[in-house]
């Protein structure tokens, strides 16, 4: 387990070269839309073992005198407060967020961009707030029929309305909390302004999925259609490329669907398009960096298998249908892969059956699979994590990391005076008692010196955790997956 399987350092410099080399393709001035995470692409990481979240922060840091950023966020999210699947917040504070996050490692955030803007109300007070802490805030409107009514876009009364973001760098990163925030029309609508005002600039994109050099059905590109199952994403091979140069590359439906349209509007601003096919758009190097293919192969089935069961679980709770479902039953069919592949869902289910009640496993590098039960101190998450920290510390399974009179006023704290009405312990309820015990415990203390072990991990509970214990395993890197149920008939869980 946990094989690497990607060379990231270079990574890191072939990507920053790559980039330069289109600066200078335009004379001294990019626009370059960013797609996926900047800050923590787990899923890349996850897929590309060996690829760290925070890759493509450190290739920009190579290019931090050259670049600023420029964060967009729609406001149709604002207004129906959208929020991030993987970290639980919305989407305006997670612009926030990012700028704290690049202003905190020394890049320069140049603005935000409000696209859709039309005055609404939870809109105006974002945009008063962001004021008020003194960062530039420009509008972009809709465009009526965008994308297809070109003349109009390409007008005064489309491009021509959005406001023009001043920037003072030869790249200019265009990022965003999410997908649909409008980026690549924030690039074109600058593109339009630039022209008019006779300055030279162009456009790139940076989409680390499909990796366009890589096979169509390979599992990191395979893993990536599991990752926008909700979405209806395909790869495909490239057309326009194939027919330009007669060399096959991948890339996703929807780019090359809108590919006509774009190289039109571009045409229509710069007088030319300069690409002729949607792969000439990209920037992206990772293709060149894979280095062990099985272990990349091991950690897409597993990144497919798990989003197999994020997909039940959100069937379960009506937040989706069963189309993403059959979907990704049938990526795990290509891939010759099932759920008998992730042995900790066989292990938990057993435990399960065998104490009659919630149970989580995780399996260690070593392949050996540690499982923990519900009782009436602790919770199975906790119960499994207490286990595998022992198991990584050497310490024999008898021993009590953490006493139960020191838990025991814990769960009366929580249920007389919190208003809990569950008494047993949370993960990280669990670990600021061992935290507690390690001031004064050795063996508690060695265990809890075992948490950086857990990283990349795999685990699986046969029940639906809270968005507590779902929280912390993921802070603590676990790759954890859940049986799509319910410990209790309750309607309200949380």
């Amino acid at each position: 387990m946990n094989k690497i399987g990607f060379d990231n350092e270079k990574y890191i410099k072939l990507q920053s070269q790559n980039i330069r080399d289109r600066i200078n393709m335009f004379g001294g001035k990019l626009y370059m839309e960013f797609g996926g995470k900047l800050f923590d692409d787990f899923h890349a990481s996850r897929v590309l073992p060996g690829f760290a979240p925070d890759s493509k922060v450190k290739m920009l840091m190579e290019l931090r005198d050259q670049a600023e950023i420029v964060i967009v966020i729609n406001a149709d999210a604002i207004e129906k407060n959208k929020r991030r699947g993987d970290l639980g917040i919305t989407y305006d504070q997670d612009a926030l967020r990012l700028m704290d996050a690049f202003r905190d490692i020394g890049l320069y955030v140049g603005s935000v961009v409000i696209t859709q803007y039309n005055a609404q109300p939870a809109v105006q007070s974002f945009e008063n707030r962001l004021t008020m802490l003194g960062i530039k805030v420009y509008r972009h409107y809709t465009i009526e029929d965008y994308p297809a009514n070109i003349p109009l876009i390409v007008s005064d009364e489309g491009f021509g309305k959005n406001d023009y973001i001043e920037t003072s760098r030869s790249l200019v990163v265009v990022t965003a909390p999410g997908p649909g925030s409008g980026k690549l029309a924030v690039c074109l609508s600058q593109l339009y302004h630039e022209n008019k005002r006779k300055t030279t600039a162009g456009y790139a994109k940076f989409e680390t999925f499909p990796i366009w050099n890589l096979p169509l059905k390979h599992p990191v590109n395979v893993a990536y259609e599991a990752a926008t199952a909700d979405l209806n994403d395909v790869n495909m091979i490239d057309p326009f490329h194939l027919e330009e140069y007669g060399v096959t590359t991948v890339n996703y439906n929807r780019d090359i669907e809108i590919f006509p349209v774009l190289a039109a509007i571009m045409e229509e601003i710069m007088g030319s398009s300069p690409y002729k096919s949607p792969t000439d758009m990209g920037v992206n190097m990772a293709g060149y960096c894979i280095t062990d293919e099985d272990a990349v192969t091991d950690a897409c089935v597993q990144e497919i298998i798990r989003r197999y069961y994020a997909a039940l679980c959100s069937n379960r709770q009506g937040m989706s249908g069963k189309s993403e479902i059959y979907k990704l039953e049938l990526l795990m069919r290509q891939m010759n892969a099932g759920i008998e592949n992730r042995p900790v869902v066989a292990a938990a289910l057993e435990k399960a059956e065998k104490t009659g009640a919630p149970a989580v496993a995780i399996e260690l590098d070593n392949g050996k699979i540690i499982t923990g039960k519900t009782s009436p101190l602790l919770g199975s998450s906790a119960a499994m994590l207490l286990n595998c920290l022992k198991e990584l510390a050497g310490i024999d399974d008898s021993v009590e990391l953490i006493s139960p009179t020191i838990i025991e006023p814990i769960q009366h704290l929580k249920i007389s005076h919190m208003g809990n009405h569950n008494p047993r312990l949370h993960t990280d309820e669990i670990l600021i008692a061992l935290s507690i015990c390690a001031a004064t415990d050795k063996i508690a203390a060695d265990a809890l010196a075992q948490l950086p072990k857990l990283r990349g991990l795999e685990a699986h509970s046969t029940v639906i955790l809270s968005r507590v214990d779902e929280q912390c395993f993921r802070k603590l890197g676990v790759n954890i997956t859940f049986e799509p149920n319910y410990q209790t008939k309750k309607l309200y869980h949380n």
